[in-house]
C-alpha cells in the first residue's frame, strides 16, 4: 500500500468517526418538531402529547415548531433542507404526499428526501356542519347541495391539505357540487366553522369532539372505514350512502435524508415505547386518534412508498386541484 493510499485511508476513517461522535453523544441539545400545520390541528395534537414523553425520554427538550401553509410543504421543506443529524424532525402525514401530487414545483422530493423514523397515529376525518345549516344526515347535505350547487362552502386547513382532498372526493363522488374555501391551517378553518361563515367542514376528529359534544358543530359521517371509538353513533360516509368511500389520515415522524442510522433507531425506540404506553393511548383517544405503528424504520419506509402513490391516485381522481 502507498503512501497515498494510506493517507486516503486514514482520512476516510476520521470522517466515519467524526460522523460517529454526533451520534454518540445524541441528543446533546433540544429537538425541534416541525408540525407543517397551525396550532390545535388533528397533527398538532399528537405532536404535543408526543414530544412532552419524548423529551422526558431523551433528557433534552423537544419543541413543537407550528409551520402551516400550502398543504404542509412549508414545514416539510424546512425540514427536507435542515441539517440532517436527528436535532430536525417533521410531523409527516397524508397530507404531504397529497401535496406532492398538487404542487408541481417542490423543492424536495416527498419520499426519497426523507428517513423515516415512525407512524404513530391514524384517525379519519369527521364531517362537520354548523347547525344553522338545515341537515342531520349526509343523505339531506346531499340533497340540499344538489338542490344549491355551488352554493354551499365547505372550509379545508388549505389547497393540499387532506381536508381539501376528503372535501373534493366526497363530491365527486356523491355528484355535488360545493364551493372549497381553502384556510391557512385548521385552527382559522375551525374559527369559522364555528360562527356559521362556513358551513360545512372535513376536519379531523383530533380537535373537534369538544365542539361536536357540545353542540356547537354537527357530525354527520367519519370518513373512515369503521366508525370512531369516541363517536360510536356517527355512521361512516360509506354508511350513510356513498358507497365506497374511505379517508383515513395517519401521522408519523421523519428526518431529513442522511440522519444517523444510529439516531433514527433511537427516535424509533423510543417512539414505540412511549405509543404503546396505555396512558398515552388514552390521551390520544380522547384526542379522536388511536396509535398505529410499524416495528420497523424500514416498514414505515415501505409505507412511505405505498401511501406516496396512493394518494398520488386519489388526487387525480378527486379531480383536486390548487386554486
Amino acid at each position: 500500500m502507498t503512501i497515498r493510499q494510506i493517507e486516503l485511508l486514514l482520512a476516510i476513517v476520521l470522517l466515519v468517526l467524526a460522523a460517529a461522535v454526533p451520534a454518540q453523544n445524541f441528543p446533546n441539545r433540544p429537538l425541534r418538531l416541525v408540525v407543517p400545520f397551525s396550532a390545535g390541528g388533528a397533527a398538532d395534537v399528537p405532536a404535543r402529547i408526543l414530544t412532552q414523553k419524548l423529551s422526558e425520554a431523551l433528557g433534552q427538550q423537544v419543541i413543537v415548531d407550528n409551520k402551516p401553509g400550502a398543504g404542509s410543504t412549508i414545514g416539510a421543506e424546512a425540514v427536507a433542507k435542515a441539517p440532517p443529524d436527528g436535532y430536525n424532525l417533521l410531523m409527516i402525514s397524508n397530507t404531504h404526499f397529497v401535496s406532492a401530487a398538487l404542487y408541481k414545483k417542490l423543492s424536495y422530493d416527498s419520499v426519497a428526501d426523507f428517513a423515516a423514523v415512525t407512524q404513530v397515529t391514524t384517525a379519519p376525518n369527521v364531517i362537520v356542519v354548523h347547525p344553522s345549516l338545515p341537515v342531520k344526515n349526509v343523505k339531506e347535505l346531499i340533497a340540499l347541495a344538489k338542490a344549491k350547487p355551488g352554493k354551499i362552502d365547505y372550509a379545508s386547513s388549505g389547497n393540499g391539505s387532506t381536508q381539501h382532498l376528503t372535501g373534493a372526493l366526497f363530491t365527486k363522488m356523491a355528484g355535488i357540487d360545493m364551493m372549497h374555501i381553502p384556510y391557512r391551517g385548521s385552527g382559522p378553518a375551525t374559527a369559522d366553522l364555528l360562527s356559521g361563515q362556513v358551513t360545512v367542514g372535513f376536519p379531523g376528529i383530533a380537535g373537534m369532539l369538544p365542539q361536536i359534544r357540545a353542540g356547537k358543530l354537527r357530525a354527520l359521517a367519519v370518513t373512515g372505514s369503521r366508525r370512531s371509538p369516541e363517536l360510536p353513533d356517527v355512521p361512516t360516509v360509506a354508511e350513510a350512502g356513498v358507497k365506497g368511500y374511505d379517508v383515513t389520515a395517519w401521522f408519523g415522524v421523519a428526518a431529513p435524508k442522511g440522519a444517523p442510522r444510529e439516531v433514527i433507531t433511537r427516535l424509533h425506540t423510543e417512539l414505540l415505547k412511549i405509543v404503546k404506553t396505555p396512558d398515552v393511548q388514552k390521551q390520544l383517544l380522547n384526542a379522536g386518534q388511536e396509535v398505529a405503528w410499524q416495528e420497523t424504520t424500514e416498514q414505515f419506509g415501505e409505507m412511505l412508498k405505498v401511501e406516496a402513490a396512493k394518494w398520488a391516485r386519489m388526487v387525480k381522481e378527486s379531480g383536486a386541484q390548487v386554486n
